[in-house]
């Protein structure tokens, strides 16, 4: 009869039982002094790895894996991750015992003395293992100064080169300077400790492992210092951190505001470490970059005009001069896609009220953001929160914030060009009142294929990642394990259990398509304001290059449509208000009348001189603040209640709108700035 053969959380109990075994023979070893310090700190750091690597095993696992029932399975897992937090807590202290203490300035110029004379490594450590003998006492007082932390890979490093801390947790340190390695992390900045005994981060491509630093270290590849540490870290963590350092270098690269979202301690730290969120969400990365950044990846920056290298012309707005229309230009990248919905997302827990739930989306090329941000926001049926949908039916026209019907035009060049989906709530704690914005994860759908040719237009299912777009392996929730099942049928029920995100790629029609091709050559927005976007293309384009007397021209334009109207896309309630009187003006107009471009220019500007000009001056409306109920509600009121009186003044007095509203004496509006009537080519033009 074959073997009875053993479940995952037995094979992991008897692993513990093996590192136990080597760890009580390691102490057993050091007690007698049987071996040298270096080869025992070798054997502690190889157990540290191996523990760290059961435990991360432990806390994947479920109870799904087991091929057969095991009684009590949770208090088993939670008995055998007790034993390997006490087996790390033993290792840590053992590791801070035997690692060498930092050298001091005289030591570390020595050190580099020996360098230069091409002198051996491990004669420079017998050299110091003479000095720990004479100096025990003082080792001593360094390590009671040393407290072991959880989770740690303590060991030496020396400073390649000098960097001075860039925010509050970096540590600034100097070249040949000695430090002990608290934590080592994946993105590439590690925790580390001087001598002095001051604690912060520190770049991982800045240290060397080992002690003494020559000239040639400067001019060596990182890829040997990754050679150096592979006996320490796992293949694959080795390639994510190699990853995460050429991100944290691209010049272009957003990464450093990533990092420095992941870094700060925020309300998100604290519910992750309360439990109240699961363990793949993070703080939002494409929010960071909306609120760090000012314009920079807002839609209301990338509807401007660029400006061509000469800066005397434009590189993407040119006039037919036959018939004085945009100049249609085509695009590498120009797509048309629907948000369907989302399923199986988990919710916050207990302590947090979500404002919103919404997908951010851009375009993206793995590292950095090459388009506008664009946000939908998402629906939900109380009855399953976990269940996100889109455009919702209503009656009257569908609120941009929640149309899911979105395009994207880029023609930057980028072979690993996508769009980039990351789902977040807004929430407030309710202890404190504190907002965050998390990510609930991301997902990511390349635009070509190997081939390079486009994807097909068809229905995608996404599966979600948690973490950030620059993280690798992270699970939304811990539950929600992708390791294989033993059967079949778990296999399947764990993939339905999986967050996805839907998406249905199609084909624009031929009206949409001409529309699409007047728009900036890089951006994303809702289907829905196409119209709206064109003719303030084409109002540009009669602006800039037909009624300026010279192309060197740059006075201030009187325009208060132009210099007001891109602020619309960063607060989407006023957008709304003008494309609902901008289709009711249409409603009265001929088909005549609407074939003649001058006339559907001159109506637009009475149109919105009288709707969203006159809203953004008036004192009752409150400031646009993101997922804020009280002020959205109060918006919306303000935003109805002005419109109905205008239309009946207008209706009352056959005014046509326009100026002639701010004159009349029974509406109140705020004094106007020569910046909200004039158009600054020069101060707006990309």
């Amino acid at each position: 009869m074959p073997p009875k053969r053993k479940g995952p959380l037995q094979l992991i109990h008897g692993e513990v039982d093996d590192i136990s075994a080597q760890v009580d023979s390691l102490l057993k070893d050091v007690r007698s002094r049987v071996e040298s310090t270096e080869s025992s700190l070798r054997r502690c750091q190889e157990l540290q790895i191996s523990a760290e690597k059961t435990l991360k095993r432990l806390t994947k696992l479920t109870k799904a894996d087991e091929s057969a029932p095991v009684g009590n399975y949770e208090q088993r897992k939670v008995e055998e991750e007790i034993r390997l937090q006490s087996v790390l807590e033993r290792l840590d202290t053992l590791s801070l015992q035997l690692s060498p203490p930092g050298p001091s300035n005289a030591a570390g110029n020595a050190s580099k003395e020996d360098s230069e004379d091409n002198a051996d490594d491990s004669g420079s450590t017998d050299d110091d293992d003479d000095d720990d003998d004479d100096d025990d006492d003082d080792d001593d007082n360094e390590d009671q100064a040393l407290t072991p932390a959880s989770k740690t890979d303590p060991s030496t490093y020396t400073v390649l080169r000098d960097f001075a801390g860039e925010q509050e947790g970096d540590l600034s340190v100097q070249r040949g300077e000695a430090l002990m390695i608290i934590k080592k992390t994946g993105d590439g900045w590690w925790l580390a400790q001087n001598t002095r005994g001051n604690r912060g981060v520190v770049p991982r491509n800045f240290l060397k492992i080992g002690s003494g630093v020559s000239d040639e270290d400067d001019d060596e590849n990182e890829e040997d210092e990754e050679d150096e540490e592979s006996d320490e870290d796992e293949d694959d963590g080795d390639e994510e951190l190699t990853d995460e350092q050429e991100r944290s270098d691209s010049p272009h690269s957003n990464w450093s505001t990533v990092r420095k979202a992941l870094t700060e301690i925020d309300a998100t730290d604290v519910l992750s470490a309360m439990g109240a969120i699961p363990s793949g969400f993070r703080p939002s990365t494409l929010n960071k970059l909306l609120v760090d950044e000012g314009v920079t990846y807002r839609g209301s920056h990338y509807i401007q005009p660029r400006l061509s290298q000469s800066q005397l012309s434009f590189s993407d707005l040119f006039l037919d001069a036959d018939t004085g229309k945009v100049r249609p230009r085509q695009v590498r990248t120009c797509v048309c896609f629907t948000l369907w919905g989302c399923r199986n997302i988990p919710t916050p827990g207990v302590g947090v009220q979500v404002l919103s739930r919404h997908i951010r989306l851009c375009a993206f090329d793995g590292s950095q953001v090459l388009s506008n941000i664009h946000t939908v926001r998402a629906t939900y049926n109380s009855k399953n929160p976990k269940t996100w949908s889109f455009s919702p039916r209503m009656t009257g026209i569908l609120p941009s914030l929640l149309d899911g019907d979105c395009f994207l035009r880029c023609n930057l060049e980028a072979p690993d060009l996508g769009v980039l989906f990351e789902l977040g709530v807004t929430f407030i704690r309710n202890s404190t009142g504190e907002r965050g914005d998390l990510s609930c994860g991301w997902a990511f759908l390349k635009l070509t294929d190997d081939t390079g040719n486009p994807v097909p237009n068809r229905t995608y299912e996404l599966l979600v990642n948690g973490g950030t777009p620059y993280e690798k392996d992270i699970e939304v929730e811990a539950s929600a394990t992708r390791g294989t099942s033993v059967g079949v049928f778990q296999q399947m029920l764990q993939a339905g259990r999986q967050p996805k995100l839907i998406v249905k790629f199609r084909s624009p029609n031929r009206r949409t398509k001409i529309e699409l091709s007047l728009l900036p050559d890089t951006l994303l927005h809702c289907t829905s304001c196409i119209d709206l976007l064109a003719l303030h293309r084409q109002m540009l384009a009669d602006t800039l290059l037909m009624d300026r007397p010279t192309m060197q021209n740059a006075d201030l334009i009187c325009s208060p449509v132009l210099s007001t109207l891109p602020v619309l896309l960063d607060q989407p309630d006023l957008l709304d208000a003008v494309r609902s009187a901008w289709m009711d003006a249409k409603n009265d107009m001929s088909r005549a009348q609407k074939r003649d471009s001058s006339h559907l220019k001159q109506e637009f500007v009475k149109v919105y001189m009288s709707s969203a000009y006159f809203l953004l001056h008036s004192p009752l409306l409150p400031s646009y603040r993101w997922a804020d109920p009280p002020s959205e509600d109060q918006r919306a009121r303000v935003i109805y209640a002005t419109l109905e009186a205008l239309k009946h003044s207008q209706y009352t007095t056959s005014q046509l709108g326009g100026l002639q509203m701010f004159t009349d004496p029974t509406h109140q509006h705020l004094a106007f700035d020569v910046t909200e009537l004039t158009f600054d080519l020069l101060k707006v033009a990309r």
